[in-house]
Protein backbone atom coordinates (compact mmCIF):
# COMPACT_ATOMS: atom_id res chain seq x y z
CA UNK A 1 0.00 0.00 0.00
CA UNK A 2 2.80 2.56 0.83
CA UNK A 3 4.35 2.21 -3.02
CA UNK A 4 0.92 2.96 -4.25
CA UNK A 5 -0.19 6.08 -2.32
CA UNK A 6 3.55 7.13 -2.76
CA UNK A 7 3.28 6.34 -6.50
CA UNK A 8 -0.46 8.06 -6.58
CA UNK A 9 1.48 11.14 -4.65
CA UNK A 10 3.81 11.66 -7.35
CA UNK A 11 1.31 13.39 -9.76
CA UNK A 12 -0.59 15.17 -6.42
CA UNK A 13 -0.30 18.49 -5.72
CA UNK A 14 1.57 21.00 -4.28
CA UNK A 15 5.06 19.91 -5.64
CA UNK A 16 8.00 20.22 -3.66
CA UNK A 17 10.47 21.91 -6.36
CA UNK A 18 12.88 22.74 -3.63
CA UNK A 19 12.95 20.25 -1.40
CA UNK A 20 13.53 18.00 -4.68
CA UNK A 21 16.59 20.16 -5.81
CA UNK A 22 17.90 19.40 -2.13
CA UNK A 23 17.56 16.20 -2.08
CA UNK A 24 19.50 15.90 -5.16
CA UNK A 25 21.97 17.77 -4.22
CA UNK A 26 23.06 15.62 -0.99
CA UNK A 27 22.47 12.18 -2.57
CA UNK A 28 23.81 13.46 -5.96
CA UNK A 29 26.92 16.27 -5.13
CA UNK A 30 27.81 15.02 -1.74
CA UNK A 31 27.83 11.24 -2.56
CA UNK A 32 29.99 11.88 -5.93
CA UNK A 33 33.37 11.62 -3.95
CA UNK A 34 32.55 8.13 -2.39
CA UNK A 35 31.15 6.93 -5.69
CA UNK A 36 34.24 8.03 -7.68
CA UNK A 37 36.45 6.58 -4.99
CA UNK A 38 34.82 3.17 -4.86
CA UNK A 39 34.74 3.05 -8.36
CA UNK A 40 38.45 4.02 -9.37
CA UNK A 41 39.56 1.03 -6.71
CA UNK A 42 37.14 -0.93 -8.39
CA UNK A 43 38.90 -0.19 -12.05
CA UNK A 44 42.48 -0.30 -10.55
CA UNK A 45 41.67 -4.04 -8.96
CA UNK A 46 39.89 -5.18 -11.74
CA UNK A 47 42.57 -4.24 -14.15
CA UNK A 48 45.08 -5.91 -12.38
CA UNK A 49 43.34 -8.91 -11.96
CA UNK A 50 42.14 -9.35 -15.67
CA UNK A 51 45.63 -8.31 -16.62
CA UNK A 52 46.82 -10.71 -14.89
CA UNK A 53 44.99 -13.83 -16.31
CA UNK A 54 45.02 -12.21 -19.35
CA UNK A 55 48.97 -12.06 -19.42
CA UNK A 56 48.82 -15.99 -19.26
CA UNK A 57 47.01 -16.80 -22.55
CA UNK A 58 48.79 -13.33 -24.29
CA UNK A 59 45.89 -11.27 -24.28
CA UNK A 60 46.23 -8.71 -22.32
CA UNK A 61 45.70 -6.92 -25.61
CA UNK A 62 41.96 -6.81 -25.27
CA UNK A 63 41.95 -5.76 -21.07
CA UNK A 64 40.18 -2.44 -22.10
CA UNK A 65 37.16 -4.64 -23.57
CA UNK A 66 36.96 -7.22 -20.38
CA UNK A 67 37.08 -3.86 -17.85
CA UNK A 68 34.51 -2.07 -19.88
CA UNK A 69 32.03 -4.13 -20.18
CA UNK A 70 32.26 -5.42 -16.68
CA UNK A 71 32.08 -1.90 -15.65
CA UNK A 72 29.38 -0.67 -17.54
CA UNK A 73 27.35 -3.33 -17.68
CA UNK A 74 27.04 -4.81 -14.34
CA UNK A 75 29.58 -3.38 -11.46
CA UNK A 76 29.00 0.55 -12.34
CA UNK A 77 25.07 0.36 -11.54
CA UNK A 78 24.94 -2.39 -8.55
CA UNK A 79 28.48 -0.71 -7.07
CA UNK A 80 26.95 2.54 -7.16
CA UNK A 81 23.29 1.49 -5.86
CA UNK A 82 24.93 -0.30 -3.03
CA UNK A 83 26.50 2.72 -1.72
CA UNK A 84 23.80 4.71 -2.36
CA UNK A 85 21.68 2.61 0.04
CA UNK A 86 24.35 2.62 2.76
CA UNK A 87 24.57 6.31 3.01
CA UNK A 88 21.89 8.30 1.58
CA UNK A 89 19.61 5.62 2.69
CA UNK A 90 20.25 4.68 5.70
CA UNK A 91 20.69 8.84 6.26
CA UNK A 92 16.98 9.11 4.78
CA UNK A 93 15.70 6.59 7.05
CA UNK A 94 17.19 8.06 10.25
CA UNK A 95 16.04 11.41 9.61
CA UNK A 96 12.53 10.47 9.21
CA UNK A 97 12.56 8.32 12.07
CA UNK A 98 13.87 10.80 13.79
CA UNK A 99 10.76 13.42 12.46
CA UNK A 100 8.60 10.62 13.41
CA UNK A 101 10.02 10.28 16.72
CA UNK A 102 9.69 14.55 17.73
CA UNK A 103 6.46 14.80 16.44
CA UNK A 104 7.42 16.66 12.81
CA UNK A 105 5.40 14.45 11.29
CA UNK A 106 2.02 15.02 12.56
CA UNK A 107 2.76 18.48 12.49
CA UNK A 108 2.88 18.55 8.64
CA UNK A 109 -0.49 16.43 8.85
CA UNK A 110 -2.08 19.45 11.32
CA UNK A 111 -0.67 22.01 8.70
CA UNK A 112 -2.61 20.26 5.87
CA UNK A 113 0.63 19.10 4.30
CA UNK A 114 1.22 15.84 3.32
CA UNK A 115 3.95 13.58 4.49
CA UNK A 116 4.12 11.54 1.12
CA UNK A 117 4.57 14.51 -1.02
CA UNK A 118 6.74 16.40 0.77
CA UNK A 119 8.98 13.65 2.59
CA UNK A 120 8.64 10.15 0.10
CA UNK A 121 8.52 11.50 -3.12
CA UNK A 122 11.09 14.32 -3.28
CA UNK A 123 13.58 11.42 -2.50
CA UNK A 124 11.64 9.12 -4.54
CA UNK A 125 12.61 11.67 -7.31
CA UNK A 126 15.94 12.41 -6.31
CA UNK A 127 17.26 8.82 -6.40
CA UNK A 128 15.82 8.24 -9.51
CA UNK A 129 17.59 11.02 -11.14
CA UNK A 130 20.86 10.63 -9.12
CA UNK A 131 21.31 6.87 -9.32
CA UNK A 132 22.14 7.10 -13.46
CA UNK A 133 23.91 10.10 -13.03
CA UNK A 134 26.63 8.62 -10.51
CA UNK A 135 26.31 5.20 -12.46
CA UNK A 136 27.88 7.37 -14.92
CA UNK A 137 30.34 8.89 -13.51
CA UNK A 138 31.45 5.62 -11.36
CA UNK A 139 31.75 4.25 -15.67
CA UNK A 140 33.91 6.87 -16.39
CA UNK A 141 35.98 6.74 -13.54
CA UNK A 142 36.29 2.75 -13.11
CA UNK A 143 37.27 2.61 -16.57
CA UNK A 144 40.16 5.16 -16.24
CA UNK A 145 41.34 3.21 -13.16
CA UNK A 146 41.27 0.54 -15.30
CA UNK A 147 43.84 2.35 -17.95
CA UNK A 148 45.89 3.68 -15.79
CA UNK A 149 46.75 0.16 -14.38
CA UNK A 150 47.33 -1.57 -17.67
CA UNK A 151 49.59 1.75 -18.91
CA UNK A 152 51.73 1.42 -15.50
CA UNK A 153 51.78 -2.37 -16.20
CA UNK A 154 53.36 -2.44 -19.45
CA UNK A 155 49.94 -4.58 -20.67
CA UNK A 156 48.75 -1.85 -22.64
CA UNK A 157 49.50 1.72 -24.05
CA UNK A 158 46.60 4.48 -23.66
CA UNK A 159 46.23 5.21 -27.13
CA UNK A 160 45.24 1.16 -27.63
CA UNK A 161 43.38 1.18 -24.14
CA UNK A 162 41.25 4.19 -25.59
CA UNK A 163 40.92 2.36 -28.66
CA UNK A 164 39.70 -0.91 -27.65
CA UNK A 165 36.80 0.92 -24.96
CA UNK A 166 35.42 2.86 -27.71
CA UNK A 167 35.65 0.03 -29.99
CA UNK A 168 33.66 -2.64 -27.80
CA UNK A 169 31.40 -0.89 -25.43
CA UNK A 170 28.29 -0.26 -27.17
CA UNK A 171 24.89 1.78 -26.23
CA UNK A 172 23.58 -1.95 -25.78
CA UNK A 173 26.30 -2.15 -23.00
CA UNK A 174 25.65 1.04 -22.17
CA UNK A 175 22.11 1.98 -21.67
CA UNK A 176 20.53 -0.96 -19.55
CA UNK A 177 22.98 -0.26 -16.85
CA UNK A 178 21.49 2.87 -16.58
CA UNK A 179 17.66 2.13 -16.62
CA UNK A 180 18.80 -0.50 -14.23
CA UNK A 181 20.57 2.34 -11.82
CA UNK A 182 16.91 4.19 -11.83
CA UNK A 183 15.06 1.43 -11.11
CA UNK A 184 18.01 0.77 -7.97
CA UNK A 185 17.06 4.40 -7.18
CA UNK A 186 13.55 3.96 -6.97
CA UNK A 187 14.23 0.74 -4.35
CA UNK A 188 16.43 2.40 -2.15
CA UNK A 189 13.33 5.88 -1.87
CA UNK A 190 10.80 3.20 -1.16
CA UNK A 191 12.65 1.12 1.27
CA UNK A 192 14.75 3.86 3.40
CA UNK A 193 11.52 5.95 3.59
CA UNK A 194 8.91 3.46 4.25
CA UNK A 195 11.45 1.68 7.58
CA UNK A 196 11.85 5.89 8.13
CA UNK A 197 7.84 5.82 8.25
CA UNK A 198 7.55 2.86 10.75
CA UNK A 199 10.65 3.25 12.91
CA UNK A 200 9.64 2.54 16.82
CA UNK A 201 10.15 5.37 19.08
CA UNK A 202 13.35 5.98 20.66
CA UNK A 203 16.63 6.24 19.49
CA UNK A 204 17.27 2.57 19.74
CA UNK A 205 14.52 2.57 17.34
CA UNK A 206 15.74 4.11 15.24
CA UNK A 207 18.88 3.05 14.68
CA UNK A 208 16.81 -0.39 13.97
CA UNK A 209 14.99 1.18 11.42
CA UNK A 210 17.75 2.28 9.99
CA UNK A 211 19.85 -0.74 9.40
CA UNK A 212 17.14 -2.87 8.57
CA UNK A 213 16.41 -0.29 5.83
CA UNK A 214 20.31 -0.28 4.45
CA UNK A 215 20.42 -4.59 4.52
CA UNK A 216 17.04 -4.54 2.96
CA UNK A 217 17.68 -2.13 0.57
CA UNK A 218 20.90 -4.03 -0.65
CA UNK A 219 19.28 -7.42 -0.74
CA UNK A 220 16.74 -5.91 -2.84
CA UNK A 221 18.99 -4.29 -5.53
CA UNK A 222 21.10 -7.65 -5.75
CA UNK A 223 17.96 -9.78 -6.08
CA UNK A 224 15.84 -7.27 -8.65
CA UNK A 225 19.95 -7.00 -10.23
CA UNK A 226 19.32 -11.04 -11.17
CA UNK A 227 15.93 -10.43 -12.74
CA UNK A 228 16.83 -7.17 -14.21
CA UNK A 229 19.90 -8.43 -15.95
CA UNK A 230 17.84 -11.42 -17.69
CA UNK A 231 15.00 -8.72 -18.38
CA UNK A 232 17.02 -6.45 -20.39
CA UNK A 233 19.48 -9.29 -21.99
CA UNK A 234 16.52 -10.43 -23.59
CA UNK A 235 15.44 -6.92 -24.67
CA UNK A 236 18.91 -5.43 -25.87
CA UNK A 237 20.33 -9.27 -27.44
Amino acid sequence: MFIIKTLKSVFERPFFFSEIIKQIYIIGADGLPLIATAAAAVGIVLGLQTGATLHRFGAQKYIAAIVGLSIVRELGPVLTALLVASRSGSGITAEIGAMKVTQQIDALRVSAISPLNYLVVPRLIACTICLPLLTVIADVVGIIGGGIVSVFTGLSTAGWYAKVTAQFIEFEDFFPGLIKAAFFGGIIAWISTYFGFNAPRGTQGIGKATTTAVVTACLAILISDVILTKILLMVFS
